[in-house]
Parts: structure tokens; C-alpha cells; sequence
């Protein structure tokens, strides 16, 4: 860990706030993602470059709402899109941003398939996404994955529906899909271009998802970062642990919020997953039977 998470350097006079974060034991995470994340938030890249490209992210999509609104089709290539993704994450994006964006997919792919399998009443098929280098980020990414959320709540909920079934707890869960640490990802690029911080790359391509995308796509991916509250209640009905929405805070979805805060909500969205997720490794490890690990 950095010298400035080390507790030997903290200073009464002057705490530093990721270090009373890190060490913190309020909500489960990986360890390995927050110390990225706390990293990530005390970079320079955060401190110095973040405002100038929220500001710049929010006037281009002012500009590209009001192009798309005379010419909704001038840009649509979902293909095109994610190679510009593909690129940017390699060559500008921070090896720390790169592991937490790069473990959403493996993490939420991993719930999403826990609720297929401990929902004995159903047969929904789950379509994993684990990328494990950027090559894979091509392949429409991050479309198929709003694209999967929607199609697993609808297939999951038309099965419930039609068998006349709710979710309920289960006394034996099925856990075999809940990888314990991490992914076994590449070695992001570290070189002196690979500056920015996870919230300033969000922010920055924001606007060629919303000018690449039609408008149709581009709304319903921003909505679907308020489905953390829909899985997160998928599980805990599962699990019998309701006090675990509290970790998400991206409220519900039936009352959709503006495109423009699609980033900061990117950003919550990940972390939802990332405690969710945790609470499942908890629970396999047999470190706590609901997830949350009792300090000693």
C-alpha cells in the first residue's frame, strides 16, 4: 500500500481523508479494489483534471443532445464507439481506474448468475461478460452489458410470473460462480499517458457513448445504473438479508435521473456491485453467514 494509506504517517493535525476510507470497515469490498479506489480518488488526475473535464463532458452533451435531436442517426455505430473505448482505456486510462472498471464485468456477471442459479423455480440463462484485456472490450461491451441487466430482470420476472412464484430465501446456496479474489486480468499499461483517474474517464467518454449510441440506447444505459437496487433486492431475498440495501445508493429505477449525472452514478453503480459482490465472497468463505464479517 502507498505511504500515504500507511497509518505510521497519519497526522492529527492533518488526516487524510482515503486513509480514514481504507480503513474503514463499514461496507465489505475487496481489499485489492480499495485500495485502487483509494488511490484513484487522491490522484492528481482526480485533483487537477477532473472539474476542467466534467465541465468540458457536460457542454458537449448539451451540444450532442441538441445534434442528435435534428439527426438521430448522423453517428450510430456501436462498433466504432467501442474501439475509441478500447483505445483510450489502454493509452490514457490509469492501471488502478483500468482493474475497477476491468473487475465490474467479471462481478456483476458472477450476481447475476448467483440469482439464476438460487431461484429454483426458474431457468434463466445468464451471458457472462469477463473481459480480460482490452481486445475484449470490442466487442460491444459495454452496450451488452445494459443490454444484459434489462433482458435478465425481464426473463427472470416473465418465469416468476408465469409459474405464479416469488423470490424467496434459500437455505443452501449455491455459490460455485462467486470467484474469491480476482479475475487473473492483464498487466494494464503504466506508462506516462495512463493518467487518468476512473471518474475523469468516465466523464470523458461519456459524450462519444451519448453521440455513437442512438438516443434510445444512450437513455436506457443510463438508466440501467439504477438497477442496483432491483439486483441488490433479487439478492437479499435470496440471502433473507434485507438491512444490505443500504450499501446502494443509485435509488430505484422506476424514477429515472438526468443523463447527466450518468458518471457519478457509473461510479456508485460500481461500488454497489463491488459490496454486493463481496458479500457473497464473505458468505462462501464462510467468514459470516450473511455476508458481513464481524470484527473481532
Amino acid at each position: 500500500m502507498d505511504k500515504e494509506f500507511d497509518i505510521k504517517n497519519h497526522d492529527t493535525r492533518d488526516p487524510n481523508p482515503w486513509l480514514a476510507m481504507y480503513l474503514d470497515s463499514s461496507i465489505p469490498i475487496n481489499n485489492q479494489t480499495k485500495q485502487a479506489l483509494m488511490r484513484d480518488n487522491n490522484s492528481r488526475s482526480t485533483r487537477y483534471l477532473l472539474p476542467f473535464i466534467k465541465l468540458w463532458s457536460k457542454i458537449s452533451m448539451f451540444f450532442i443532445h441538441i445534434l442528435k435531436f435534428f439527426v438521430p442517426k448522423l453517428f450510430n455505430s456501436s462498433k466504432a464507439l467501442h474501439r475509441i473505448l478500447a483505445w483510450g482505456l489502454k493509452n490514457f486510462v490509469s492501471p488502478d481506474a483500468n482493474l475497477l472498471i476491468f473487475r465490474h464485468f467479471h462481478a456483476g456477471s458472477e450476481i447475476l448468475e448467483f440469482i439464476a442459479k438460487n431461484v429454483p423455480e426458474t431457468q434463466v440463462k445468464t451471458s457472462p461478460l469477463k473481459p480480460y484485456d482490452f481486445k475484449d472490450v470490442r466487442d460491444d461491451l459495454f452496450l451488452n452489458h445494459d443490454l444484459n441487466l434489462y433482458n435478465f430482470v425481464i426473463k427472470l420476472n416473465s418465469e416468476l410470473r408465469e409459474k405464479e412464484q416469488t423470490i424467496e430465501k434459500q437455505s443452501t446456496l449455491n455459490l460455485d460462480m462467486v470467484s474469491e479474489d480476482q479475475f487473473d486480468h492483464i498487466q494494464f499499461p503504466n506508462r506516462w499517458t495512463n493518467i487518468l483517474d476512473l471518474r475523469s474517464a468516465i466523464e470523458l467518454f461519456t459524450p462519444f457513448y451519448q453521440l455513437f449510441l442512438t438516443a434510445n440506447d444512450f437513455v436506457r444505459a443510463s438508466n440501467s445504473l439504477q438497477l442496483d437496487e432491483t439486483i441488490a433486492i433479487y439478492t437479499t431475498q435470496i440471502l433473507g438479508t434485507p438491512g444490505h440495501l443500504g450499501l446502494v445508493n443509485n435509488k430505484h429505477p422506476m424514477v429515472p435521473t438526468s443523463t447527466y449525472t450518468a458518471a457519478y452514478r457509473l461510479v456508485l453503480h460500481g461500488l454497489a456491485t463491488e459490496t454486493l459482490h463481496e458479500i457473497l465472497v464473505n458468505i462462501k468463505l464462510g467468514r459470516s453467514k450473511d455476508g458481513v464479517v464481524t470484527p473481532a
